[in-house]
């Protein structure tokens, strides 16, 4: 699961940004400050960066800067209420990949963190594969057999966790961290619930249920 972290102070748009992200089956980090950014930027922890420029701390353009200078790659696609040519002009020549004013739609910032992704993305990283099942990390999209199967935001989330661990048995817990998040109501049953869509759309077969342990994908 691509990890974004999000450098925005105003609550109104990251709350935005963070549902939006996570329903589209990233991992979501929020800063508020650019501290915090440039901190988060250079943890390695992080596949992209959303960067807004008018930060408390630290500006946006002043986070820019040290992140490239301490070379790192990590794409950035940086958002603000600025317009002018100027803005963005000093925002891609400081190193960031992207440029996005605010209001945007939130479909074109999704294809935008798409397109960012897939341009960082060594060939062949962006695909796992196992036992005639892949999934297209970048274009989401899931093959069974060699034919396309649609997957929700959440089911893509779930079976990238299968993918990237197979034949390893996953708790319920352990599900509920990496897709749902720490904060999900750890006596849900959504697992389960999921682990049934799954079978439905990938084939009844390839998700063991070990008893009294979680989930495997054979």
């Amino acid at each position: 699961m691509s990890s974004i972290v999000v450098a925005e102070d105003e609550p109104r748009i990251s709350g935005f940004i963070d549902k939006g992200l996570r329903a589209a089956g990233y991992s979501s980090t929020v800063v508020a400050d650019g501290r915090q950014a440039l901190e988060r930027a250079l943890s390695g922890q992080h596949d992209l960066m959303l960067l807004d420029i008018g930060l408390p701390t630290m500006d946006g353009f002043e986070v820019l800067r040290r992140v490239r200078e301490a070379d790192s790659t990590l794409p950035v696609i940086m958002l603000t209420a600025r317009t002018g040519v100027r803005d963005t002009v000093a925002g891609l020549d400081g190193g960031a990949d992207d440029y996005i004013a605010k209001p945007f739609k939130f479909d074109e910032l999704l294809a935008r963190i798409r397109l960012r992704l897939r341009q960082a993305s060594p060939a062949g990283e962006g695909t796992l594969e196992h036992d005639g099942l892949s999934l297209d990390l970048l274009t989401r999209r899931a093959t069974v057999g060699g034919q396309q199967t649609d997957l929700s935001a959440r089911e893509f989330a779930l079976a990238e966790e299968f993918l990237r661990h197979p034949e390893q048995v996953l708790s319920r817990e352990q599900l509920l961290s990496r897709v749902w998040g720490l904060d999900f109501d750890p006596g849900s049953n959504v697992v389960d619930v999921y682990v049934r869509y799954l079978r439905g759309k990938l084939g009844n077969d390839r998700i063991e249920t070990v008893r009294g342990m979680g989930y495997r994908l054979k």
